[in-house]
């Protein structure tokens, strides 16, 4: 009969025994080591074995003991409730011998030791989203919440999302805030660092690409329309009327056919437009007649809008105190008043326009009233030096801070329409007083600002000269293109 011999151990006892004692070790973990909520929030992470393979090794070298165990141990989280599990692998077939996922819980201090470092998350915030929710999203607490709106003013900018807006947050290895930031346009990201108990805001300004740009228009319904054609932004074209509103009024005269020419300043990242921002000259034509406008910064750094010429676009004062409304009734001193149906003189001119429009002072002055006044409701008149008095009327509410000797600069808000005391419906009443008297608003020649210094008329000039060049270039640029 042949002789049985017994087989030789697949690895060297040393290598066993080793093996079983981190086994061993790794069962007395799970003993003595608590569930807690803190092991519940740990993250999908990686351990290198090499140190393991190292320790196994120090008992006796063994080849077959590499291909024994796997490259790595993974950590698995199915959600943040379960307990991290580390399924060790091995490759299909050993020996004939199959191996199975192990199980295996390891105490916190392995887990964290084992964490990479800090990375940034991105939440993008959904519609109806508060700071709260996608606080309560990342699992940071109400405490952070609070340390954070609270840290500075510029940090409750966080408070103010908008859908569709992405947060980034830098957590540390127990799940506490180090960082957050938020691109809150293409200029500008705002970040918080942690300091202590606080945090600490610092805006990341990008300084945009300055470029030169030329457009043109020609109404046939509205200048709106007309300028958004002509690929200029809403900002850019309130810019525009506000220049020419001084000579201009927008409410009612403007007809089909007017024209308008355009220099101005774009901004760009890269490629990509991010805004605009002066206008450097322009040229508004309304029925029949040309009004032109250069921007000019005078030596002590003061920058306003001269006609070609060197005279002043800027008046004392503006012709329209509510933009873009529509002139409902115009001064008449024998109107018969639409609610006590009698003879009244109508001493001003009523703008219609939405309640909550804002009412802007017409010219620089000292506000002498500002309360009830009988059919007037909610009124503010302001003195303009000794010889002109306006009165804003029906108003729905005031501006912040309008009270008796406030002084009040052109174009300033100074409230916002409505329907108070003796009213039909949300309009502004506006009137205008020369020496005591109501005069025509619509009708006065307003009185003209200062022109270009003297002193500095040369250098004005060298400025408008080049350009008022630029625009007849440039249209006669645009008009070839549109013939081809």
């Amino acid at each position: 009969m042949p002789s049985h011999k017994t087989k030789p151990p697949l690895y060297p006892k040393s290598h066993i025994v080793a093996a079983s004692g981190i086994a061993a070790a790794l069962s007395i973990f799970l003993l003595v080591i608590p569930t807690s909520d803190v092991e519940a929030r740990k993250t999908y992470v990686q351990l290198d074995l090499d140190t393991i393979t190292a320790h196994l090794d120090s008992a006796g070298s063994s080849k077959d003991l590499d291909a024994l165990i796997s490259e790595t141990v993974t950590f698995s989280l199915a959600d943040e409730l379960n307990r991290p599990t580390i399924p060790l692998a091995a490759k299909p077939s050993l020996r004939g011998r199959d191996y199975q996922a192990l199980p295996v819980e390891l105490p916190m201090a392995i887990v964290a030791e084992a964490q990479p470092a800090s990375e940034w998350k991105s939440v993008t915030v959904a519609s109806g989203d508060t700071l709260s929710v996608v606080f309560n999203r990342v699992g940071l607490s109400a405490n952070t919440l609070h340390a954070v709106i609270n840290s500075s003013s510029e940090a409750k900018r966080f408070t103010r999302l908008k859908a569709g807006q992405v947060l980034d947050f830098k957590l540390g290895t127990n799940g506490e805030l180090n960082a957050m930031k938020s691109k809150i346009n293409d200029l500008e990201t705002l970040r918080l660092d942690r300091d202590g108990d606080s945090y600490i805001a610092n805006n990341e300004l990008i300084t945009p690409d300055v470029r030169t740009q030329f457009a043109q228009g020609e109404i046939t319904s509205s200048l709106f329309l007309a300028a958004q054609k002509a690929g200029m932004s809403h900002n850019l074209t309130m810019e525009m009327a506000n220049i020419f509103g001084y000579d201009v009024d927008f409410a009612r005269d403007i007809r089909q056919g007017d024209r308008f020419e355009v220099i101005y300043e774009e901004l760009h990242v890269g490629d990509k437009r991010v805004g605009t921002n002066n206008i450097l000259a322009a040229r508004f034509s309304n029925r029949g007649k040309t009004y032109t406008a250069v921007r000019y910064t005078d030596k002590s750094g003061y920058s306003s809008y001269y006609r070609a010429d060197g005279t002043s676009l800027r008046k004392a004062f503006i012709r329209t105190p509510v933009e873009f409304a529509r002139i409902s009734s115009k001064f008449n001193p024998n109107r018969r008043h639409p609610v006590l149906n009698k003879i009244r003189a109508h001493n001003g001119v009523d703008y219609a326009a939405a309640t909550g429009t804002p009412i802007k002072a017409t010219g620089d002055g000292r506000i002498v009233h500002v309360g009830r006044k009988g059919g007037y409701g909610n009124t503010i008149i302001v003195q303009h030096g000794q010889k002109y008095k306006t009165l804003y009327a029906h108003m729905s509410r005031y501006a912040n801070n309008m009270r008796q000797g406030t002084n009040v600069s052109q174009g300033q808000i100074i409230g916002y329409v409505g329907m108070t005391g003796l009213a039909t419906g949300p309009h502004l009443h506006y009137e205008f007083l020369v020496n005591g008297r109501h005069v025509n608003p619509l009708g006065i020649d307003l009185p003209v600002a200062d022109p270009v210094p003297q002193n500095e008329r040369t250098a004005f000039m060298a400025i408008s000269n080049k350009m008022m060049a630029s625009l007849d270039q440039s249209n006669e640029t645009q008009v070839a293109l549109l013939e081809q």
